[in-house]
């Protein structure tokens, strides 16, 4: 037989600002490991709107989870509290006043784009660490930066935020942001002069607590964008954490904290150079090598923790001289060989496959030329190697 329908007065709807409150258990069901908590008041708000729930205490029981089923508002706890129970509702105000920044700063930047551009928001998630809007048309970092500077200059405008039920005659007239239509009573955000939304998630009294809104980025996401968003008191952590990196990065190249990018740009000047005497050098040693292996027919050689490109270089210059098959290892910090192989109009698919199967290799490549890795002693791929007529 269904249960009837247990009504809860909603609290955060009369208050968004209660953090504690006094009910009374009016059913608490069993639902799998969980049970299902009904009371006759409650200031958890419940997962709905790209919102999530809110958490935290019926007395000493943790909620952590609260949602709305058939009109019912479930607080899911892992213990029983019986039906009758007086309890002592405290919610984690750290989360719903984050949230609530979030979920304020995302209306702004929706309504500052669809003003500009005409896009509506058309997906909307709010993580743990960062928000994201889906938008149904283009945007670049350029525009992005003109959204940030316009919605922290509306923020720090201090409007205060207005939320009402029209009723059905003023509802037609206003022109709300909606991803749907609706029947019913319908609850109107309004952000002034900036958005004006049908919602039904906790917001700020007051734009000025959003604090601030910082854009992240912006990639494109099917028919427009998708856009990674923070607000309030992330912002402030999200600096903090940068601010922090980039001490560190300072540091690290003795340079100023505001001159770091100049000198990470003067250090990949020094390197890339760096790199090109480098490759100078191993090509000279390389053409010598090669002219110490003329002429001698299969050659097998093991080098000391060698670059990928670089036993590629060394094997390709060697197989032209010797005029046999060209086999280089390199050994690896973790005891592994990476190796290429080569041989001038050869055939070195058999062989490659025999090598892999019997070191413990992966690799492969063209009938003349072979690169990979295998695992195995150097006296292994030695022993590989001597019955197969190669000399070193």
């Amino acid at each position: 037989m269904k249960t009837a329908m247990m009504e809860t007065r909603r609290l955060y709807y009369e208050d968004v600002y209660t953090k504690e409150f006094e009910a009374e258990v009016l059913e608490c069901r069993p639902l799998g490991k969980k049970y299902a908590v009904v009371l006759d008041k409650s200031a958890f708000y419940p997962e709905g709107g790209g919102q999530p729930s809110d958490t935290g205490f019926l007395n000493e029981t943790a909620v952590s989870e609260v949602h709305e089923k058939d009109g019912e508002l479930l607080h899911y706890t892992a213990e029983e509290i019986p039906a009758g129970t007086r309890v002592r509702g405290v919610i984690d105000w750290d989360r719903r006043f984050d949230l609530m920044q979030q979920h304020s700063g995302e209306h702004m930047v929706s309504g500052l784009v669809h003003a500009a551009y005409g896009y509506d928001n058309v997906g909307f998630h709010m993580g743990s660490d960062v928000i994201t809007i889906d938008f149904n048309g283009p945007l670049t970092e350029e525009q992005l930066l003109e959204i940030e500077d316009q919605v922290n200059e509306r923020i720090w405008e201090n409007k205060e935020v207005r939320i009402w039920y029209p009723g059905p005659e003023e509802l037609k007239a206003l022109p709300y942001r909606s991803k749907k239509e609706l029947t019913g009573d319908v609850r109107i955000v309004e952000f002034p002069g900036v958005d004006l939304c049908a919602c039904c998630g906790t917001h700020v009294a007051r734009t000025g607590e959003i604090g601030m809104v910082k854009l992240l980025s912006v990639v494109r996401f099917r028919e427009g964008v998708r856009v990674e968003m923070i607000s309030g008191r992330r912002v402030l952590q999200y600096l903090q954490m940068v601010s922090t990196q980039n001490h560190q990065v300072s540091v690290l190249l003795s340079a100023k904290p505001h001159e770091t990018a100049k000198a990470v740009q003067h250090m990949q000047e020094e390197n890339f150079s760096l790199r090109g005497r480098l490759q100078h050098m191993e090509a000279e040693s390389f053409a010598a090598e090669a002219e110490k292996y003329e002429g001698k027919g299969d050659v097998l050689l093991f080098k000391p923790e060698m670059e990928a490109d670089a036993v590629r270089r060394l094997t390709d210059a060697v197989m032209h001289t010797c005029g046999g098959r060209c086999a280089v290892f390199s050994k690896n910090p973790d005891g592994s060989f990476k190796y290429a192989m080569g041989q001038i109009d050869g055939d070195l698919r058999t062989l490659t496959k025999e090598m892999n199967a019997a070191l413990d290799g992966r690799g492969g490549g063209k009938p003349f030329f072979v690169q990979g890795s295998v695992k195995a002693e150097e006296q292994a791929i030695r022993d590989f190697f001597s019955v197969r007529q190669t000399t070193d």
